[in-house]
């Protein structure tokens, strides 16, 4: 360890550490999404039958959170991190190798199995290796760089799609995790006190600061008072509400943009990049919003509910606007507007630019909620934040679920009306902006109530 006066700055190399995963990690599922259009026309599958592709991954994600939480808090997070991007990527690789919808159906299940449990053992890192008022800016930073991963997927798969084909770009993908895996393997410590990086200087600022050094017991989750939590219920309906709005633009926008807008398949690439760099810029201000109302008084749970609730009623708004063709008609008359959709490098329509630079705005509101939302979940859980965590994010994977099924459902059952074009999509939005004000009621009746032996009981009642 070494000896200064001056804390070190290990924790700074752990939070890239985290960063980088989360950027993976996006990176391989919503590069999925952009080759879902081109994996359906080749094997001539249904609307719903790419739902039932989508939400393979997203149910096992689900059902699979809880015991990859619990089994890190045994076993540390350095070890089950490694085994889940290993995990991850070899199934992300072996997506290009499937001969249809059944192979496909296989390899997504075991995908989202293996994933399971990276944020619940990320939230445990962040307990461990950082001080309280750090944590909301970092974890803003690790959801901002999970949804750049995010955003930049859509067009680095659709460029190499172009170029190589939709099953050698998952290869590709998959090789990136597995370069994460070993150089994390070698590199992080469950317990800072034990890295030969971090000085006792430093050690004492994630101590006293409130990080957690690992329990010599793992304590026994008290189960009871867990299911008769309301603050833990509420956070779950939060972050599934949240997660129902997400996975439209990780699962289906893509293929909303090609065939309500008749966008190419770069076109679509662009404009879901753009869209989703809305949510990663979101996420980033959020994380500095998360630690200002940490540290803003005794009670920072009625701010954090004010904001929240504005912020998911202004995603609505926006949304609803963006959809109606009125807005993209007119604005996509302006002579800027066609400028930049004209430019050498985006060439896209004028229309779908409009409704994709405003969905951008709309998830910018939305995302800019989550580190709060980690902030709130983390304390909520209090010592027993890998399996608190894990089981409130799988509660939230069923609004993902939800969304990816409920899209496909919906543009089969339009189709079949003899719809088309957005006549057959854009109804569909009626349902995301009432979900989002949904979830502006929700933040609102939040109250803060810890398991009665944490000893974090103090923090911010409302």
């Amino acid at each position: 360890m070494p000896n200064s006066d001056q804390p070190t700055r290990a924790r700074y190399v752990t939070v890239f550490w985290l960063c980088s995963m989360a950027a993976v990690l996006y990176l391989d599922r919503v590069g999925w999404a952009q080759a879902a259009p081109e994996i359906q026309a080749e094997f001539k599958l249904t609307n719903i039958q790419v739902s039932y592709l989508h939400m393979a991954f997203t149910i096992a994600y689900a059902f699979f959170e809880i015991p990859t939480g619990h089994w890190g808090e045994s076993i540390g997070a350095r070890a089950i991190l490694t085994r889940i991007t290993v995990w991850w990527s070899i199934f992300t690789a072996l997506t290009g190798a499937g001969r249809g919808f059944l192979s496909l159906l296989i390899v997504r299940f075991l995908f989202g199995a293996g994933e399971a449990g990276a944020y619940p053992n990320a939230a445990r890192v962040y307990t461990r290796w950082f001080p309280k008022h750090e944590r909301g800016r970092f974890q803003g930073l690790m959801l901002s760089v999970a949804l750049i991963g995010g955003a930049s997927s859509p067009f680095l798969a659709a460029e190499l799609i172009e170029r190589v084909g939709w099953r050698l770009t998952f290869a590709i993908f998959g090789g990136v995790g597995m370069l994460w895996a070993t150089g994390f393997w070698l590199w992080f410590r469950d317990d800072p006190g034990k890295h030969s990086s971090v000085n006792a200087s430093e050690l004492a600022l994630i101590r006293d600061g409130g990080g957690s050094a690992p329990p010599a017991i793992r304590p026994s989750v008290p189960w009871r008072r867990v299911f008769t939590n309301s603050g833990i219920w509420i956070l779950s309906f939060l972050i599934m509400v949240s997660s129902f709005n997400a996975y439209f633009y990780f699962s289906w926008f893509t293929k909303y943009l090609r065939s309500a807008h008749g966008q190419t398949n770069l076109q679509s690439g662009k404009l879901t990049s753009l869209a989703l760099a809305g949510g990663a810029l979101g996420m980033l201000l959020g994380g500095f919003i998360a630690d200002k109302f940490v540290r803003g008084g005794r009670s920072p749970v009625r701010n954090r509910k004010i904001f929240c609730s504005v912020a998911f009623a202004s995603a609505a708004l926006i949304l609803w606007i963006a959809v109606h063709p009125g807005t993209t008609k007119h604005l996509s008359e302006l002579t800027v507007v066609k400028s930049i959709a004209d430019h050498a490098w985006v060439q896209v329509d004028a229309a779908p630019l409009i409704l994709s630079a405003m969905a951008a705005v709309s998830c910018f509101c939305v995302q800019s909620t989550l580190p709060t939302w980690w902030s709130s979940a983390i304390e909520q859980s209090g010592r027993y934040v890998g399996t608190l965590f894990g089981m409130m994010n799988m509660v939230g994977q069923f609004g993902a679920v939800a969304s990816q099924y409920f899209v496909g459902w919906f543009a089969d059952r339009q189709k079949a009306l003899n719809l088309s074009g957005r006549a057959q999509w854009d109804p569909m939005f009626n349902i995301y902006v009432g979900v989002l004000i949904v979830g502006s009621i929700g933040w609102m009746v939040y109250h803060y109530q810890p398991l009665e032996d944490d000893v974090e009981s103090d923090q911010g009642a409302s």
